[in-house]
């Protein structure tokens, strides 16, 4: 294993090299012949992925998690749509961040350039495997993809369209600059990855919990943190109740396995009982709600799949049709909750009082902050980037939804005439 890993690497890195001085136009052409090839496959993908669900759905996985896995002809095509969005996109390498002259006549120019290897372990998605192979592409960098086993024969299909994309590109084509691992049993090739100093430059997880918390606490390369989502929605007392309830089944119902959904509902005192009943039609029993005592009172003798909800419920990411209520006494109340139980991700106030929704987003700690809307617009393709590499919810780097840019670095440039010190 350890004499494949070196040569994997090392391939990868020359691969690197070759994508780093790929211009736009050549960058373009490659991805444009990954998009045919992707779509000259379409039926192996689906089949594959058809199998991978089949597979999981044996072993009595939720509903929730297999919706993250499963791929259908319109999730396809959003796949497609997304490396269309990316080939449109300005070409970030080169792009000139920051020039001056100094006074003994030396130009300094600072300029974008790519990480060089990227790593990504990610779970399910097989999305996730062309999008971050486009964006890393765009970036002119090298990536590494590590999959998890329940989709495992989805991502081989979808690496093997992306590299005979790449093949039929020609010398626009790098081929070796995506790799898909085998994920092992044990773990062991994780661990290769995140202790590969000096050969993979960069790892990014994109999961649950459990697989950020590994990656984080483990690994010796540095990392680009993707967060899980505790995110939460405040309803104050100025807010339209009716909107409010909509947004909050949007934010919970629509993909309750996604990291942008919410889990904690948050309502001022003043307008709870208002507010709980109208919400509690919107999810029409579909949605358990784990309740604090006093919304207990006001929704048990109306909403059946109720429960009271433990101190463990608040701060928890159940990715499932479940959600924690709490009533607060005041906006402060709110924020000071959300701040002591988020995990920095995506919160919304819904609010009629402007200033005070801005007194929201400038107190709360998380990449985003929302007023009077859902949180499920938290992803690279709602922002216009196309795809996504995950959402940062780290302050160094990049933070929010990571498009092309999070994949590059910058580089000093200095031109003189004979200039010493």
């Amino acid at each position: 294993m350890a004499d494949e890993f070196e040569e994997l690497c090392a391939g990868l890195r020359v691969a690197s090299q070759k994508t780093a001085l790929l211009t736009a136009l050549q960058k373009n052409y490659a991805l444009e012949k990954v998009v045919e090839s992707l779509q000259k496959n379409k039926d192996a993908i689906l089949e594959a992925n058809a199998q991978d669900v089949a597979d999981s759905r044996s072993r009595g996985v939720s509903e929730a998690l297999i919706e993250r896995l499963a791929l259908d002809e319109k999730k396809f095509q959003s796949i497609i749509d997304a490396i269309g969005v990316i080939i449109s996109q300005t070409d970030p390498i080169g792009e000139e961040v920051a020039g001056w002259k100094i006074p003994n006549g030396m130009q300094i120019r600072q300029v974008r350039v790519p990480l060089g290897v990227v790593a990504i372990i990610y779970e399910s998605r097989p999305n996730v495997t062309v999008d971050a192979f486009a964006l890393a592409y765009k970036s002119g960098n090298a990536i590494l993809l590590r999959g998890s086993s329940s989709a495992l024969k989805s991502n081989s299909v979808i690496v093997k369209a992306i590299r005979e994309g790449l093949s039929a590109a020609g010398e626009a084509g790098v081929t070796d600059a995506v790799f898909l691992c085998q994920p092992k049993a044990d773990h062991s090739d994780v661990d290769r990855i995140l202790t590969a100093l000096g050969k993979i430059d960069v790892v990014l997880p994109r999961g649950g919990a459990r697989l950020i918390q590994n990656v984080v606490q483990n690994a010796k390369i540095p990392v680009i943190e993707t967060g899980s989502g505790v995110c939460h929605l405040f309803v104050e007392k100025s807010a339209d109740l009716d909107v409010a309830a909509k947004i909050a089944a949007n934010a919970k119902m629509q993909r309750p396995g996604a990291c942008n959904a919410i889990e904690t509902v948050l309502v001022q005192r003043d307008v709870a009982s208002a507010f709980l009943p109208l919400m509690a039609k919107e999810f029409a029993e579909k949605v358990q709600v784990r309740a604090d005592k006093e919304s207990f009172a006001i929704l048990k003798d109306s909403y059946k799949n109720l429960r009271e909800a433990s101190e463990e419920d608040y701060g928890f990411e159940f990715l499932d049709f479940i959600v924690a209520v709490k009533v607060v006494s005041s906006t402060d109340e709110a924020i000071q909750f959300i701040n002591g139980h988020n995990t920095k991700h995506s919160e919304c106030i819904v609010t009629n009082d402007r200033a005070l929704a801005r007194d929201f987003q400038n107190r709360v700690d998380a990449a985003c902050v929302y007023v009077n809307a859902s949180t499920r617009f938290t992803d690279g393709g709602e922002f216009g980037f196309g795809a996504e590499l995950g959402i940062s919810t780290q302050k160094l780097h990049a933070r929010g939804p990571m498009g092309i840019k999070a994949l590059t670095t910058t580089k000093f440039l200095i031109d003189g005439d004979g200039q010493i010190r």
